[in-house]
This record gives structure tokens, sequence and C-alpha cells, in this order.
């Protein structure tokens, strides 16, 4: 009986999990992610900008009109404008502003966050291109951009009130810069790291970072990556379609086939 039920098990299982809807849905939006992670790295650097700055700027406003209608009854606390008659100095009008822009509702928030999401990833984009790394300077030119952009559209930062654009830049630059030392003092590499940092930063460019550690596995360091076949890529168990990614960007890099740098 034990035994039966343990065939069945075995023979079931596989089958199950090869038909499993919610498997198969996950798998085709992989594939659908490197590909498209694969086109967008062989584009432009313009063509590539704007991509990856609408794409971000669309999920900042999705999140934002999220974070609208939680928020949309908290936004009526705050009077669209000051009362009648009330003598308003400038800096009281930038705090009805900010109330109004940090307590709007999902129109206004969805606004907000894809003007900050869609800069920051354009200007990060743009910066990593052409320094060809991701640091904290990157980190913080991206936020001041945000910065300087979120106070211009949300009513802070009026054409008559240029500080405020610099001092919002600032503000977020401050704030991600740390944010990014902080997560870097908890993200420390062990001395081995060293030898695969430019295989990070391959895999990372190509939204693959998560088969590092199948290099590791496999002793695939830095000065193996002009080498790279296809069966070693198999060997470490790293699937066919991060395979096609990897083998091809290695294919077209040409600084890796005259010099074996990336």
């Amino acid at each position: 009986m034990g035994e039966g039920k343990q065939g069945e098990l075995a023979v079931h299982t596989p089958k199950d999990l090869a038909h499993n809807p919610i498997t198969q849905l996950q798998t085709k939006y992989k594939d659908l992610e490197n590909g498209f992670k694969s086109w967008l790295a062989k584009q432009s650097l313009p063509v590539e900008a704007a991509v990856v700055t609408l794409t971000s700027a669309a999920q900042g406003a999705a999140m934002g009109g999220f974070m609208g209608t939680l928020t949309n009854d908290v936004s009526s606390a705050f009077p669209p404008t000051p009362p009648p008659g009330a003598s308003i100095n400038s800096q009281t009008m930038a705090s009805f502003q900010q109330a109004q822009a940090l307590a709007g509702g999902p129109l206004i928030q969805a606004r907000n966050f894809a003007v900050m999401t869609g800069v920051n990833a354009g200007i990060s984009c743009v910066m990593k291109r052409l320094r060809g790394k991701d640091d904290v300077q990157t980190s913080m030119v991206a936020a001041f951009g945000s910065g300087a952009m979120f106070s211009l559209v949300s009513g802070l930062g009026s054409p008559t009130q240029p500080a405020n654009i610099i001092t919002s830049g600032v503000f977020f630059a401050l704030v991600q810069g740390g944010i990014f030392k902080i997560g870097e003092k908890f993200s420390k590499p062990s001395v081995e790291d060293v030898l695969y940092s430019e295989t990070r930063s391959m895999l990372s460019n190509l939204g693959l970072q998560n088969y590092e550690k199948n290099f590791k596995k496999g002793l695939l360091t830095d000065t193996t990556l002009p080498l790279l076949t296809d069966s070693a890529l198999r060997d470490v168990n790293i699937p066919p379609g991060p395979r096609l990614v990897i083998l091809d960007h290695v294919q077209r890099n040409k600084e890796v086939k005259k010099q074996g740098r990336w």
C-alpha cells in the first residue's frame, strides 16, 4: 500500500509541476523579462534611457495611485488654499503646497511617484552606461534630479523659488546617498568576491544577478568570462534562457574579445 502511494507520487508529481499554471506563468514571465533585458542591452543610449524612464514612470504611477487611495482621506484635512484674507508669506505658502503634494489623492500621487521614479531611473541608466559602474555618486546624482523634478511638478519649487528646487534635490541626494552607503556596510563582500567583480557587473546589467553563486560554484571567475561556452554554463546549472543571454552578451562585446575585460 505504501509502495503504491510512493509510486503514484513519483509519477504524478513531476507531471503536476509541469502543468502547474502558476509555474508556467512564472517561466513565461521570466523568459519575457530576460528577452526584454537582452533586447534593451543592444539599444543605443537614448533608446535605453527613454525605455527605462517610461517603464519606471509607469510603475511609479501605479504605486503612487495605490498610495493615493490610502491617503485620500488624509488630504481632506489640508485646505487646498490658505483661508481668505489671511496674511501669507512665501514660507507658509510653501508649507501648504508641501502638504498638498504629500497628502494628495490618487492622481496627484501617481504624478509625483511617476516623476520621481522615472527621472531617477533615467538618470541612473545614463550614468551607469557612461561611467560603467553603479556607485554612490550615480545614486546621488539620480536622486538630485528626482528631487528637483518632484519639487517642480508638485509646486514646491516655482520659477520664483529656485532655492526650493535645489533644496529638494540636495535632500533627496543626501537621503539616497545615505541609504546607499548603509546598504554597502550591511553587504560587505568577502575577500574572494574580488575575483567576481566583473562577473557581478555583467550579471547585474543583464538582470541575472541571482546566478552569481552558480559562477562561484564552478570557479568561473572574471578571467574566464571571454572563454565561456554553453557547456560550461550548463555544468553550473544555469538554465537555457539565461545561458543564451550571457553568451550573446559575450559574443557582442568586442572589448571582451580584444582585451578580455568588460
